[in-house]
This record gives structure tokens, sequence and C-alpha cells, in this order.
């Protein structure tokens, strides 16, 4: 395995608190578990030590389905809880693999970072069916739990700002959210001011020698990306061979279906809230449908879609 390809945990939170969770759980290799078999002839194992087993060891699921706390008699609050909870988990796997796929294209190694843009666009399709899900819990239905929330929201979500991060829409007021959080407010700042996937492909495309503007490749990292004419004149220039063999092309389209999935999710997210709450103010201090609507209007990697305009023209 190449050594850019060497998967890197990204830390989104004090790494001993993690660690402090985590049960010891044997190691098997292909002759034990050929054995194992032979023992059982075949069947499942059932007679474990202690008073678990490996698989809850391993997962700690006795953690994970242990934390749907409801507050209310309402019964569509048991859903609407785990569906949040599936989507951090889902935003923590985008996480890891943008910044895996990121830390690919700093090595140079743009077919280990396109081999990641398959498992990023299909956890995006997962994310944006959780909508589905939620879609079906009905306005007297959700008001019978709304009151419970308080005034938490999912822009509180810091797992959900790192992907944003990661991405390039970077808010230093949003950030501080969790500046009262000592366990993940000094990763989450580090995210902050460290450049995005985006940056470091803009860097990748200036060391193959296309004109890239010097504020695009030295800037406030903590600041959220804006469209840059002359760095849509770099990306016109890959995209003047849209063949399979130019990679900084399949890259950006690659980048492009992960920006159009993104904004697929924050779609359903709006229409979804209008459904249910009408414009209603949101728990977290939001306008809520009018918030929903400026996020959706957002765009990732703008040079990306501004060049489509002109393509072919």
């Amino acid at each position: 395995m190449s050594s850019s390809r060497k998967r890197v945990i990204p830390e989104i939170r004090d790494s001993a608190l993690e660690l402090s969770l985590v049960k010891s759980v044997d190691i098997s290799t292909d002759e034990s578990r050929e054995e194992t078999v032979k023992a059982t002839a075949g069947e499942p194992l059932i007679a474990f030590d202690g008073k678990s087993n490996p698989f809850i060891d391993y997962h700690r699921n006795d953690l994970l389905l242990s934390i749907q706390h409801m507050r209310s008699e309402g019964h569509d609050e048991m859903v609407f809880i785990l569906m949040t909870q599936s989507k951090e988990l889902t935003f923590k796997a985008i996480h890891y693999e943008a910044y895996n796929m990121q830390q690919r294209i700093r090595a140079d190694d743009v077919a280990g970072a396109l081999a990641l843009v398959p498992r990023i666009k299909r956890l995006f399709e997962y994310l944006v069916k959780t909508w589905d899900v939620l879609s079906t819990i009905t306005t007297s239905g959700f008001n019978e739990f709304r009151d419970c929330l308080g005034v938490s929201s999912g822009q509180q979500s810091y797992m959900y700002r790192h992907v944003e991060f990661i991405l390039g829409n970077k808010s230093t007021r949003l950030a501080r959210a969790h500046a009262n959080n000592p366990d993940v407010y000094p990763q989450l700042k580090a995210a902050l001011n460290a450049p995005g996937l985006y940056d470091d492909v803009l860097a990748l495309l200036h060391r193959r020698g296309i004109a890239m503007p010097a504020r695009a490749l030295e800037r406030d990292w903590s600041q959220a990306y804006a469209c840059d004419p002359d760095v849509e004149k770099a990306w016109l220039s890959v995209y003047q061979n849209p063949t399979p063999d130019n990679d900084l092309y399949q890259l950006g389209e690659g980048l492009i279906e992960i920006a159009d999935l993104f904004s697929q999710y924050r779609w359903r997210h709006f229409t979804s809230v209008e459904r249910i709450l009408g414009f209603k103010p949101g728990t977290g201090g939001s306008a809520g449908v009018g918030w929903l609507k400026h996020v959706v209007e957002h765009r990732f990697f703008p040079e990306l879609w501004a060049i489509r305009t002109v393509l072919g023209a």
C-alpha cells in the first residue's frame, strides 16, 4: 500500500476520552477461525465468558443503544432521536473519508483520492435518505415533543461543522457554539484555521503547472471560501480535456458530485422542516426555514459550478 494511502483518523474530540471507552477483543486469524468452525460444527458461538460478547465489545453497542433518552410521551420522538444519531455517525464517516482524501491530495496521489469519492457519494446518498424517514413525522407528532428540545438545534452539531469546514464552508461564529467544550473545541478550532479539501485541490493544480492566483494559495483559512474568477479560469483549462485520462478533470467531476449531493441533503432538510413546522422560529435561535433557505443557496467548490455556464459555448 502506498504510504499516502495509510488511513489517518482525524481527531474530532479528546482522543483519550474515546480510548477510555474501548474494550479489548481477542485477535482471530484464518487458522483460528477454521478451528472454531470445526469446534462448533458450523453453528454460531453462543457461550462467552463475562457479561458481554465480542460483538458488543467491538462495536460498543451497549453504549450506542442506551442513549435514546425520550423526554416526552410523544411516539415520534424515538425515531427523531435515532435518525439524528444515525446522521451524526454518517457525518463522522463522511468527514473521515474526506479527511483521508485530503491527505492523498497533499501527497499528489490523485488516483488514491478518487478511489474515495464513490464511498463519500454513497454516504451522502444515505444521508439524504434519512429525510425519507424523518418526513414521516407529522406536525402534530413533532409538536408532542418539540418543547422538550429546549434550544437544541442541528446547527450545534460539531460533527456536521467538521464536514462543513473540511469542504470549505468555514464560520468562526458557528464554531463558537463549542467554545465552552474543551473536549471538542480545540479540534474544531484547528479545523477552522486549516486549509480545507478544496484548498489542497487548488494547491495540487498549482503544482501541476496550472496558473493559480496567489490569493487562493495563501489566505486566511478561517474564512469561508469565495468564488474567484482566476480559479474559474484554472478549472476551465482543466476542462478543455474532459477525458478519463485527465485525472484533474475526474477530480473536478468527483468534487461537484459530492457538492451536489450535499446540496440535495440541505434541500431535503429545508423542505422537510417547512412541511413539518412551516415558518415557525427554529429551536436554536435561527429563523427556521428562513435560515435554512440561506444555507440551501450556498455552493461548495463554486468555480466548478460557475464554469458550467461557459463550457461548450
